[in-house]
């Protein structure tokens, strides 16, 4: 747990390591400490403010994702913090707000620990949204488009499925939209991820939207 308000930082240690399947390994004032802890520790989650003296909480992630170290969950104090695009392309698998609730904090951690990307709340995907919007698009000037990168790269069904993805639909909603199973739409997830070096969902939804696959118009 990496914070430089001690206030904040022990009050989340307290609420999780008072859950019996979470055990806070260590707490960090700064970004420095969190990379240095997180390398000792070894821990499963890092939870990591964005704004931190001495290193902030993008720079950490880099850090900590470079080596590949643990999942990591950003802290962020306002819902359109101008740095949580950054750090979910520094690796990090999504991000709360410092005002969350107990049981969401608690839940988002489980998620991240168990390998999946925190979509929720809604305003993550429209923060993305809006950002990659305004970014340029992966692989200008090269010659090849993104789009058929993806052509080259992703079935049919798996572009259908990946567009799903960005749009935020489960795999539940995904096999009733495709008419597919769930289990099929967990087996196109997983070679969407692979066939591209997706960490998970989270940089799938970035990914999509910087492809041009999914736009905010398109919503």
């Amino acid at each position: 747990m990496a914070d430089d308000q001690e206030l904040v930082r022990s009050g989340f240690a307290m609420i999780l390591d008072a859950q019996r399947d979470i055990e806070v390994v260590g707490e960090a004032g700064n970004g420095a400490e969190a990379v240095e802890l997180a390398r000792a520790l070894n821990p499963d989650v890092l939870l990591l403010d964005v704004r931190m003296p001495v290193m902030d909480g993008i720079e950490a992630a880099r850090a900590v994702t470079a080596a590949g170290g643990c999942r990591i969950l950003m802290l962020t104090t306002f819902d359109l913090d101008e740095y949580v695009y950054d750090a979910l392309h520094a690796g990090a698998s999504g991000f709360l707000l410092k005002d969350v609730r107990r049981d969401d904090l608690v839940h988002a951690v489980r998620v991240v620990a168990a390998g999946e990307a925190l979509l929720a709340p809604s305003v993550t995907r429209r923060l993305i949204a809006d950002v990659t919007s305004r970014r340029p698009v992966r692989g200008a000037g090269s010659g090849v488009t993104p789009s058929a990168r993806l052509d080259e790269v992703l079935t049919p069904r798996e572009r259908e499925t990946l567009a799903q993805i960005a749009r935020g639909a489960s795999n539940a909603e995904i096999a009733a939209a495709l008419f597919l199973s769930e289990h099929t739409v967990k087996t196109h997830v997983s070679n969407i991820l692979m066939k591209l070096g997706l960490r998970d969902r989270v940089h799938a939804v970035i990914f999509a939207y910087e492809s041009g696959l999914v736009t905010p118009s398109s919503e």
